[in-house]
Formats: C-alpha cells, structure tokens, sequence
C-alpha cells in the first residue's frame, strides 16, 4: 500500500474542534486517504453526496435533524460534498452545533466546494488539497533508485493511483479516467453548454505546455471568445485538471507582465488527451512532457511540505526566459528544466543583474531529487 504525505497530519487533526476539508480530482485517491488515516477508529458514518437520498436529507436541515441523521456516531465522513445545496451553511451548523462531531468533509470541485464553504467556515476548519500520487510518494514506497528507473513511464503515463496499481493497463484506465470521471463536476455545472469545446479547450492546452498561451487564440482553435475560454480555464483549474503561472516583471521595462502559461497536474492526462502514449526516449516532445512534470510535481511538494512561496516563470520581448521563479522571503531563484543533462544553457545575465542576489539552477533527471524530496 502506498502511504499518502497527508494521512499523519489528518490523524492529527482529529478531535481538534475544526471540520477537515479535502478537496482534490476525483479518482486521486481522497476517499482512501481519509479511511487509511481513520483506520483504527469506530464510530463512523459514511455518506456520499453524489447519492440522491443523502443529499436529500440535507435539505431544509436543522441541527437537530442533523443530530437525528448522525445518531451515536462521532465521525461523519461526508463525501463528495459539493453535490449538496448549501452545504456551507449546513457544515457551520454542524460545527457550531454539534461540537462532539468530528467533520471530514471531501470535494472533487473547488468552484463548488470551496465558494460555498470559506465565509461560513471561516476559522473552522483545515483544508488540504490532494493530488496524484507524486514522486515522493513513490520515492518513500520503492525507494529512489527503483522511482528514478520509471521517470520514463511516469512521463508518458503520470501518476493516478488507479494507473500506478494497473501495470500493464495504463492506457485503458486513461481513457477510463479522461472519457468519464475528470469532466464530471465541469459538465454538470448549469453554465457548460457545449461539452465539446472544453474536450477542444483541453486538447490545445495539452499542445502548448510550456508555451505562453492567448485565450483569444485558444478561442479561435475551439470556437469560442477569449472570455469564455478564461472562464473554462478558471473551471478547470478549480476541478485540478489544470494549473496556471502567471509571469514575473519588476524592474525591467521589456518583461512580459500579462502572460500565463498553463500545465497539467498529470502527465498522463494530458497524453491521454491527445492520444499519444509513445515511448519516453522516441517523443518530440519530451521537453514539454519533462517540463510539466517536474512543474507539477514541485506544486505538490509546496502543497504537503507547507512550502509558502511566490511562483511564476519569467521572460522578455527578446525572447529570453526562464522556465520558473521561486520567492520565499525575498530571495529569488530560477530554475530551467532540461531532460538532458548535457543541454547547454543560455547565460542569465540580464535577470540575475537586473535582481541582485538571485540565482538560476538547471534541473534535470540526474538532480531531480533536490528539487523534488
């Protein structure tokens, strides 16, 4: 079994007086979390938002219905959480009302979830957010040296758990996963009119990773105007499928200062997306595929390890770049991405005299681990 970084804090957060949030894409394994870390515990009620008759017993609820619906029980786990009308307001009930409950609430949709839950769960709760299994996941399982020898797979077929556990039928479970349950929460979202175009919008996303992306030019690809598109982008973000970075700029007057790029929290989706799972070592576009990798993977790390930093990547209307910037306490450090180590770089100068102090490390498969563990 693959332990998961978020399971210890989790049982220790228990019986703490705050309602605990997990919000993640759905299939990433939150349910699994949630009863790996409740393991050696009783007391439980599971219920399940996307069932009908449990969201219908939330309707019109009161504290004490809400009691009569828990009984004896300490723990109520309540998944899918978003699938329930107003759910921020019934969650405050529940932790003003009933404090010897523990809450652990899960959602797969932080436009629904997250929107209707912050103001009246303001000072009441922990929320994380879980993702695909990273590489210091797998690292802490198998041991580096065995993750290091399967960088290549996890390139082309990222790291969903049900993808990871299914050797040998990656590409079915891909399919599986990107046909069906990653779409699920955006298309029942009332504002979705055309289901086609966010599979289009998804695609020609999966064709620019590492490349600054135009809304009105994704529009012109997908039939859609640019305002459309950033607002499916926002609901894509928000469902964990995709994230963006915005563009650093301070001192120099030619750094681009509007632009974002766009990457995927998954590998595997996103070759999933435009049907191309061929090997690592034949791609084209392995840069890409490295550079979203690692990308993403650096998000989760932030995410289990409390890392507070700024993050954008950087570049000028010559055309000079960085792949990605980190600030903590206002020292800033590039990094470039190279999947081979022998690559040359170009010289930095200009950012790194135009920011005193700041430093450009070259991340590839042969340093990785600093970056990532």
């Amino acid at each position: 079994m693959i332990k998961r970084f978020l399971e210890a804090t989790l049982k220790n957060k228990l019986g703490k007086g705050k309602a605990i949030i997990i919000m993640g894409a759905r299939q990433v394994g939150k349910t699994t979390l949630i009863k790996n870390a409740l393991s050696d515990k009783k007391d439980i009620l599971w219920l399940n938002g996307d069932e009908t008759d449990v969201a219908k017993l939330f309707e019109n609820a009161s504290s004490s219905r809400l009691k009569t619906i828990f009984g004896n029980h300490r723990i109520v786990v309540l998944d899918e959480a978003q699938r329930i009308s107003d759910i921020g307001i019934k969650l405050k009930l529940i932790t003003d009302h009933i404090s010897d409950i523990q809450l652990i609430v899960s959602g797969s949709s932080s436009f629904d979830l997250a929107n209707k839950i912050n103001e009246p769960l303001t000072g009441r709760k922990w929320e994380y957010h879980l993702y695909p299994l990273s590489y210091g996941e797998m690292v802490a399982h198998h041991g580096l040296l065995e993750e290091k020898r399967l960088l290549p797979h996890r390139l082309v077929f990222g790291y969903y758990p049900d993808v990871v556990n299914n050797a040998g039928n990656e590409k079915e479970m891909l399919k599986h996963l990107s046909d069906s349950y990653l779409y699920k929460d955006i298309l029942m979202w009332e504002q979705i009119k055309k289901p086609d175009k966010i599979v289009k919008l998804l695609q020609a996303l999966a064709f620019q990773i590492g490349s600054q992306v135009s809304y009105n030019e994704l529009g012109q690809i997908c039939g859609l105007d640019g305002k459309t598109v950033e607002k499916y982008i926002m609901l894509l973000e928000q469902c964990y499928i995709i994230f963006r970075l915005g563009s650093f700029s301070r001192n120099l007057r030619n750094e681009l200062k509007n632009s974002r790029k766009i990457y995927f929290y998954d590998n595997g989706i996103r070759n999933a997306l435009i049907a191309d799972f061929s090997l690592a070592e034949l791609r084209q576009d392995i840069g890409s595929l490295w550079e979203n990798f690692i990308i993403s993977e650096r998000q989760k790390k932030a995410e289990y390890d409390g890392l507070w930093r700024n993050k954008w990547f950087w570049r000028t209307k010559e055309q000079k770049e960085i792949d990605y910037i980190e600030e903590k306490d206002g020292q800033i450090e590039g990094f470039e991405f190279k999947w081979n180590p022998n690559a040359s770089v170009k010289k930095m100068n200009r950012f790194l005299e135009a920011y005193p102090g700041s430093k450009i490390t070259v991340i590839h498969p042969d340093n990785m681990e600093e970056f990532l563990l």
